[in-house]
């Protein structure tokens, strides 16, 4: 009997490749033979496509049958196969025809009725399944609306083995994507439910402007978490390649929301302090899934109660915000999720942590050690840093700018930012590197003396001097203006200063 091809996709991250199943049917004992590295998970779907193949009232050829996964060389983990393997089967048993698997990626788990159930990472699969020349798709209907979001490639949807006999066997249709309905975005919480902290909505206003990264201090119920869900509103919509980049992150993680729609919304994310490194980073047995900062990706990571975190756990963040990516290594490979997220940190003052600094019952020496958790290293990366202060009047004096009108703000600054660099790459003054704002956009030296003085008094760092040179070219695209002066250089030192945290 020839040899059946069938074709199934190994995710590995937020990436996948292609895989080859060949079937050989031969003389000999009956025994099923699974070969190309399988994983604990996969050596199992021998019995779950058997069952599957008998329950769907289809035949299991009694004769040596020898399924072999290329590349042989690649790990193959999880239960996404098993689709694959019982149409290679069939395939080689000569109950579907080879034309019809040949450009035809099948995924999905089977259950021993031949039910076809969910698996994650549809969505980096397919697209993995495209781009490597493959035309049609057959997955799960549980999984039809995420596969539905990738273009490029035909989506059929199936709720078991017999439809997909019956569908590629007599032609009879399958279910198929519905058109991709419009996002809808809830309305974000408004920046003028905040009760004065001019400072710290003015921190918050340019860090939304320039991708920056962003401390804030102060005693409880001052308003630091109520800003951090705020500062979503003031960020400028995904684009559509943003979205289905974070679509495949939340895919592989099985975080993504049904629907058939690409949220443009950038995300949110707020672990608790108690979390472990691989519920931050990201982790797991055989391929590691994505973390938190995956999951934040062109988004927010909001860690509240900063100094509550473990030491090890906020200093694994240093990679991340400075490279955009998390590289994760297994004994069954390395892989790399995107990360480029922006951070905000909230830390009270002190351990007591009063609603008045007249109330502490703290010693120097034990604030300084509180706030000596978040690491010189971890706060040379934060841009800005901003005290906040305990309220005085529930009423405010003055009227309280809405998320609407400071939003328009930042758009325009990142306008101005994105004409500016776009040309070498960037779209942020958060991603320009420090060469680049030291030699074809250098500063008169009038412009940058107060970097100087900090350098020679040893206030700032090489780094830290860059990260103000950034944030200073905020201020002046905030400002409208074509480029920083003196004035503004001392503001973005202003929201540096170590007194603030």
């Amino acid at each position: 009997m020839p040899i059946a091809r069938a074709y199934a996709v190994a995710p590995v991250g937020v990436e996948g490749q292609v895989v080859e199943i060949e079937a050989d049917l031969g003389n000999g004992l009956p025994k099923f033979h699974l070969l190309g590295l399988p994983d604990a998970a996969l050596q199992e779907s021998k019995d779950r496509v058997r069952a599957a193949i008998v329950n769907s009232e289809l035949v299991w050829p009694d004769k040596k049958l020898v399924l072999a996964l290329s590349p042989a060389n690649l790990r193959k983990t999880g239960s996404g196969f098993d689709l694959a393997l019982a149409c290679a089967v069939l395939g080689a048993d000569e109950v579907l025809p080879q034309p019809e698997l040949d450009g035809t990626v099948l995924l999905g788990e089977l259950a021993l009725d031949g039910r076809l159930r969910a698996v994650r990472g549809v969505l980096p699969c397919l697209v993995a399944a495209r781009d490597a020349g493959l035309r049609r798709a057959v997955v799960p209907v549980a999984a039809l609306a995420e596969a539905g979001l990738v273009e490029g490639i035909e989506v059929h949807g199936a709720a078991c083995l017999a439809d997909v006999v019956a569908f590629m066997r007599l032609g009879e249709p399958l279910s198929r994507p519905e058109p991709s309905a419009e996002d809808e975005v809830p309305e974000p919480p408004d920046l003028a439910d905040v009760v004065g902290q001019e400072d710290a909505r003015h921190a918050i206003e340019i860090a939304a402007a320039g991708g920056h990264h962003v401390l804030l201090v102060g005693p409880p119920g001052t308003g630091k978490t109520m800003l951090a869900q705020r500062f979503v509103g003031l960020l400028p919509r995904l684009a559509p390649q943003e979205a289905l980049a974070l679509a495949a992150v939340r895919s592989v993680a099985g975080r993504l929301v049904s629907g058939g729609a690409l949220t443009t919304v950038p995300p949110f994310v707020a672990p608790h302090h108690s979390s472990s490194m691989a519920a931050l980073l990201g982790g797991g047995s055989g391929i590691a899934r994505p973390g938190a900062v995956s999951l934040a990706h062109r988004g927010v990571l909001f860690l509240d109660e900063a100094p509550e975190w473990g030491a090890s756990l906020l200093d694994s963040l240093r990679t991340p915000l400075e490279e955009g990516e998390v590289r994760l290594a297994r004994a069954d490979g390395t892989v790399h999720y995107p990360a480029r997220f922006q951070l905000v940190l909230a830390a009270n003052p002190c351990p007591c942590a009063p609603a008045h600094d007249r109330d502490c019952v703290c010693s120097s020496l034990v604030r300084r050690r509180y706030l000596g958790r978040l690491s010189g290293p971890l706060l040379d990366r934060v841009d800005l840093r901003a005290r906040m202060f305990p309220v005085t009047a529930l009423v405010a004096t003055g009227h309280a700018e809405d998320t609407a009108t400071v939003r328009a703000r930042v758009l325009a600054a990142r306008g101005a930012a994105l004409q500016r660099w776009g040309a070498l790459g960037f779209r942020t003054n958060a991603e320009v590197p420090g060469p680049v704002l030291r030699t074809r956009f250098a500063l008169p030296r009038s412009a940058v003396r107060p970097l100087d003085a900090g350098l020679r008094s040893g206030q700032l760092t090489a780094r830290g001097a860059d990260r103000a040179l950034r944030v200073a070219w905020t201020l002046a695209d905030l400002a409208g203006r074509d480029r920083p002066d003196e004035d503004l250089v001392e503001t973005a030192l202003f929201f540096r200063d170590r007194r603030a945290a």
